[in-house]
């Protein structure tokens, strides 16, 4: 499996908070079968560490994680703002694996006024852009078709695995399971921020997934689709 939508790099944002707990993460993550992470901490006015700066611990994190195997990769899950766009231009932050697919995500309450007009800005700067967890936001839990004309516009969306074990809340639950039995969701993540919490819990979501959406679709959220991201490739639809 292949993740895109991780907080592992230590001591830049809510995540992990020393390398020791990297790699005990990365340990959970090898052993419920992902081969490869892209590391995506969050970047934001209040975690706004510089690119460079995380790239550089990403190095650390390979050279002392060498012996489990695993493929890490740079990326941000960019909280969206008017000045989105520029800051990857002043490469202050990244897309996933310098690609050309931007990971961001909303505030939980309401939609910020200008969403729309960042959204097209990426779209216009020939990128795609990936909404995180969209079934933890207010506005898609009060009417999950509200995706529908993202989609057809060329937004795509990633839901985390914790979502369907009611981490986030009821809400959120019956919100990611609407929005994969409608094929409205191209990825999984597991935004997992601590020790012995999603990556731990893998085998029992995985199961819950493969019940109700059996395995091929699965595979596609989990591995074919995440794969294109690596590949720099666009999604087949």
């Amino acid at each position: 499996m292949i993740d895109i939508h991780c907080h592992l790099v230590y001591g830049v944002d809510d995540g992990a908070e020393s390398i020791d707990a990297t790699i005990e993460m990365l340990k959970e993550a090898k052993k419920v079968g992902f081969t490869d992470i892209i590391l995506t901490p969050h970047y934001s006015n209040y975690f706004h560490v510089p690119a460079d700066e995380i790239q550089a611990r990403i190095d650390e994190i390979k050279n002392k994680s060498t012996d489990l195997g695993l493929n890490l990769y740079h990326g941000n899950e960019i909280y969206l703002s008017s000045h989105l766009m520029e800051d990857i231009k002043n490469k202050e932050t990244v897309t996933l694996n310098n690609s050309r697919y931007v990971l961001f995500e909303l505030p939980m309450g309401e939609k910020p006024f200008y969403t729309e007009d960042i959204i097209n800005s990426i779209l216009k700067d020939d990128k795609i852009p990936i909404m995180a967890h969209p079934e933890r936001y207010r506005f898609v839990q009060q009417k999950p078709n509200v995706l529908i004309d993202y989609i057809q516009r060329g937004v795509l969306f990633q839901s985390n695995y914790g979502s369907i074990m009611g981490r986030y809340g009821i809400e959120a639950q019956e919100t990611i399971k609407k929005l994969l039995t409608h094929n409205m969701i191209h990825f999984l993540g597991s935004d997992n921020h601590k020790v012995n919490t999603i990556y731990a819990n893998m085998p029992d979501t995985i199961e819950k997934l493969e019940n109700l959406l059996g395995k091929e679709y699965l595979y596609k959220l989990t591995n074919d689709n995440p794969e294109r991201i690596l590949k720099n490739e666009k999604l087949k639809t």
